[in-house]
């Protein structure tokens, strides 16, 4: 008697360009329910099955609203959650379309920042860890080499939310043991990743957790495949956890 194949889920946030919307794509062709988090309600051109069904309307800003789409989530969950992708992120820029430096930020956009880039990867992992760990689930968290050297075009703000995100990365990897913990840091040009996804290379990442999260149709980690889309020029940090192979860590250096 073959076995029930459940399928598997990801909620990802930031999906309306970009790698988010690459990654909603490639999941989606794949047999995955794909939940996509956005302020903007479902755009109707988005080429995925089920994407208004799928879709939460939030705005990530807002820490009671990011509260409530956790419960919006679980409600169109089974209570299991096999991947949760933190991709929201956003850069504000002058009135000149201009960097904006730690002088230049305004209080209330250093909080708005912060909010949708640090605080609700935090306010989501910890809201939906009951799901992730009922399916063995993993943790993508995208940051950016911005936060981790002064860049020409991002702003200050948004590099020191990635750079919190990384450290935040770090501790969920010991405070969530149970589960896959990635971090996917895509470089300068990876805004718009395009046929990325089409020209996925064989290369295989191990997540922190090896049994934390697989893809049973391809034995792949959710961290791998995101990766892979920008091997080029992602860096995967691989320190996570003491038990990560050295060799995993030195495809990246």
């Amino acid at each position: 008697m073959s076995e029930e194949i459940t399928q598997r889920s990801l909620v990802l946030t930031g999906a309306s360009r970009g790698i988010g919307h690459a990654t909603v794509k490639r999941f989606s062709a794949e047999g995955w329910r794909v939940l996509t988090c956005s302020r903007h309600a479902f755009d109707p051109r988005c080429p995925w099955p089920g994407g208004e069904a799928n879709h939460i309307q939030v705005d990530l800003a807002d820490p009671k609203d990011t509260i409530r789409a956790i419960d919006a989530i679980r409600d169109k969950l089974d209570g299991r959650l096999d991947a949760l992708v933190n991709n929201a992120g956003i850069s504000p820029k002058g009135p000149e379309g201009d960097r904006l430096s730690t002088i230049t930020t305004d209080l209330a956009t250093w909080g708005h920042v912060f909010h949708v880039n640090f605080f609700a990867p935090v306010v989501l992992a910890r809201g939906l860890r009951d799901e992730l760990a009922a399916a063995g689930g993993a943790v993508v968290n995208v940051t950016s080499i911005a936060g981790a050297r002064v860049h020409p075009f991002a702003g200050a703000a948004y590099a020191t939310s990635k750079a919190a995100l990384a450290a935040l990365t770090r501790e969920m990897a010991v405070a969530f043991a149970q589960l896959g913990l990635d971090e996917l840091r895509p470089g300068a040009g990876d805004d718009d990743p395009g046929e990325a996804f089409a020209q996925l290379g064989k290369q295989r990442l191990a997540a922190p957790d090896e049994a934390g999260f697989q893809d049973s149709r391809a034995d792949r980690h959710v961290g791998a495949r995101l990766a892979d889309a920008f091997v080029d020029r992602a860096r995967r940090v691989a320190d996570l956890q003491p038990q990560i192979p050295q060799q995993i860590k030195d495809m990246f250096d």
